[in-house]
C-alpha cells in the first residue's frame, strides 16, 4: 500500500499565545486565559509560570488569585481565535495549497504530496515552514509523517521543533513512545489508564478495541481506532476567503475633498454589503490613493471596535484625508485611482449579547476618541509603554502602538503601605558639579533645590562591555524643595545625572 505524505502543525495553547502577544510584559509572570473577566471565570489555558504556582486549567479565577497575586489573566474572544486561525492558514498556504484547520484549536493538516519538484526534500520544506512560523512570532511544532494520528502525536511531543519522518514504521515506533499527557486526553481517562500501568500511546494502542468500547465509551473508542489506523478520512482543506478589495480609476483627476468622500462612500457601500453577507464586521480599512505625479498616499483606519457603521467610518476618513488636502478642501495633485481593502472579523460575544453589563466608565467612548486621534494624526499618535529586556533602566521599556484599551483591574492597596512610583525622564539630566563635602551642604540641584537632607545608596550598576562599558552608582536623595529624587553618578564621565523622581 502506498502511503501519502502529510504535514501536521501544532500551535500549542493558541489563545494563550494570542494573549501574550498583546501583553509582552506578562511573559515573565503567571498568565492565563479565562472565559470571562470575573471572579468566577474559569481558566482555559495557563503558562508554565502559572503551573509552578499550582494554577491549572479548569480552576476559577478567584481560586487562582488566592495562590498568587501576580497572576495576569485576560479574555480572548472567539472572533480573535478565528481570525488568528485564518491568518495561520493563509501563512501555511504558501507551503501547501491544501490546508485543513482541525477542530482542535491550533492544529493544522497540510498535504505534503507532490512537493518534491519544488523543494529538495520534505525535511527542508518542513524546516522552511517552521522557520516562517517562528519569524511570525509563533511557538509551533511541525511534523511530516504518513498518518494523521501518528504525525499529530509527534507534533504534540516535539515542542518548538520540526521533524520529517522517513518511513511509516519509524513514525509508528516514535509515536508509540509519546506520553499520553502530551496528547490532551481527558484527565479522567489518563487517571484510569495510569491505574492500568499505561502511560504512553503504545500501551493505549495495544488495548483490545472491544474492551475500550465497553469500558470507556464511543468517543474514546474512536480515539483508539484513530491511533491504530483503523479509521481514515481524506484531507478536507478549507477554502480561503477572497479578500474584500475594490479599485476604481476616476474619469477626471479629483482634487476636491467632498467629491472624493462621496466617491469613497459609494464604493464602501458595496463592500459593506459583502461584509454583511459574510456575517462579519469591519476591523480595518486600507486605502491607497494614486496621484497624478505617480506618488501614492496610503492610510490604514481602525474603528474603535469592529463595526458596520458606515457614517462613523466616513468621519474617520474625513479626519485622515483633511491632512492631505490643502486648507482641508483642495489637493494640488489630482487623484487618478482609488484602491480599498476591508479586513473583517466575526462579531465578539459582547456585541451579540442582548443585555450587556454597562460599566461605570464608557470604555467604547474612549475607544472612539483614540480612533479619531489615529485617523487625524496617524497610527503612531496613540502609544503606550511596554516592558522589554534591557540592562539600563531607560532601556527596559519601549513605546508601542495602543490598539485598544483594556478594562481597568485595580487592586486593593493597604493605606498604610502606599506604593511608591519611579517616574523616569526620557533622557537623564546632568546635575551640578558641586562636591558633596561643601560647608553649606550638598546642593546637587543648585540653590533653588536646597541642600540634600537624606541619602540612600549606592546601588551599583555596571556592564555594557559588549557595546560600551559603563559604571553607575544610583542613589535616592531628598531635598526640602523637591522631595525624593533618583540620581546616579557616572564613574566614566565623573558627573551626576538626574534619572527621575519618586512619588
Amino acid at each position: 500500500m502506498k502511503h501519502g505524505r502529510l504535514g501536521c502543525v501544532d500551535i500549542p495553547a493558541l489563545p494563550l499565545q494570542l494573549l501574550l502577544r498583546g501583553h509582552e510584559d506578562w511573559r515573565l509572570h503567571p498568565a492565563a486565559v479565562v472565559d470571562r473577566d470575573k471572579a468566577q471565570g474559569k481558566l482555559l489555558w495557563v503558562n508554565e509560570e502559572a503551573r509552578c504556582h499550582g494554577i491549572l486549567p479548569g480552576m476559577r479565577y478567584a481560586a487562582a488569585l488566592s495562590l498568587t497575586r501576580e497572576l495576569r489573566a485576560g479574555v480572548i474572544e472567539e472572533g480573535e481565535i478565528v481570525a488568528a486561525t485564518e491568518q495561520l492558514a493563509q501563512l501555511l498556504r504558501h507551503f501547501s495549497a491544501e490546508v485543513e484547520p482541525s477542530e482542535e484549536v491550533g492544529v493544522f493538516w497540510l498535504d505534503a504530496d507532490g512537493l518534491s519538484l519544488l523543494y529538495p526534500s520534505l525535511k527542508q520544506w518542513n524546516e522552511l515552514l517552521h522557520g516562517d512560523l517562528k519569524q511570525a512570532g509563533w511557538i509551533a511544532s511541525s511534523v511530516v509523517g504518513f498518518t494523521r494520528f501518528g504525525s499529530y502525536a509527534l507534533a504534540k511531543a516535539m515542542g518548538d521543533k520540526s521533524l520529517a519522518v522517513e518511513d511509516p514504521s519509524q513514525e509508528e515506533r516514535w509515536a508509540r513512545r509519546v506520553p499520553l499527557q502530551r496528547l490532551g486526553f481527558p484527565p479522567q481517562l489518563h487517571d484510569r489508564l495510569s491505574k492500568l500501568g499505561i502511560e504512553d500511546l503504545g500501551g493505549f494502542m495495544d488495548l483490545p478495541g472491544d474492551g475500550v468500547l465497553r469500558r470507556f465509551g464511543r468517543e474514546i473508542h474512536r480515539l483508539h481506532q484513530l491511533a491504530r489506523g483503523e479509521l481514515w478520512a481524506p484531507l478536507n482543506p478549507s477554502k480561503p476567503r477572497e479578500p474584500l478589495v475594490l479599485g476604481q480609476f476616476l474619469d477626471h483627476a479629483e482634487r476636491d475633498l467632498e467629491r472624493l468622500l462621496h466617491q469613497l462612500q459609494s464604493m464602501l457601500e458595496g463592500l459593506f454589503e459583502k461584509l454583511r453577507a459574510r456575517h462579519q464586521l469591519l476591523r480595518a480599512l486600507h486605502l491607497v490613493l494614486s496621484l497624478e505625479d505617480r506618488s501614492q498616499h496610503e492610510a490604514t483606519l481602525r474603528p474603535a471596535q469592529a463595526t458596520l457603521d458606515l457614517p462613523a467610518l466616513m468621519e474617520l476618513l474625513r479626519l485622515r484625508l483633511s491632512n492631505l488636502f490643502q486648507d482641508g478642501k483642495r489637493l494640488k495633485e489630482g487623484i487618478q485611482h482609488i484602491a480599498l481593502e476591508l479586513i473583517g472579523v466575526d462579531p465578539s460575544k459582547d456585541q451579540l449579547e442582548l443585555f450587556a453589563d454597562t460599566p461605570g466608565r464608557d470604555l467604547s467612548a474612549a475607544q472612539r476618541a483614540l480612533a479619531r486621534l489615529r485617523a487625524a494624526f496617524g497610527e503612531n499618535a496613540v502609544l503606550c509603554p511596554a516592558l522589554r529586556q534591557g540592562h539600563l533602566p531607560e532601556a527596559r521599556f519601549e513605546w508601542k502602538r495602543l490598539q485598544e484599551l483594556k478594562p481597568a483591574r485595580p487592586r486593593a492597596v493597604d493605606p498604610g503601605r502606599r506604593p511608591l512610583v519611579r517616574r523616569l525622564f526620557q533622557k537623564a539630566k546632568p546635575l551640578s558639579r558641586q562636591r558633596r563635602n561643601e560647608p553649606d551642604g550638598w546642593m546637587i540641584l543648585g540653590l533653588e533645590g536646597g541642600a540634600v537632607q537624606q541619602l540612600h545608596g549606592p546601588y551599583i550598576l555596571s556592564g555594557g562591555w559588549w557595546v560600551r562599558e559603563l559604571a553607575r552608582e544610583y542613589y535616592y536623595l531628598r531635598t526640602p524643595k523637591t522631595g525624593w529624587l533618583w540620581v546616579y553618578f557616572d564613574r566614566r564621565r565623573r558627573r551626576w545625572f538626574w534619572q527621575g523622581v519618586v512619588e
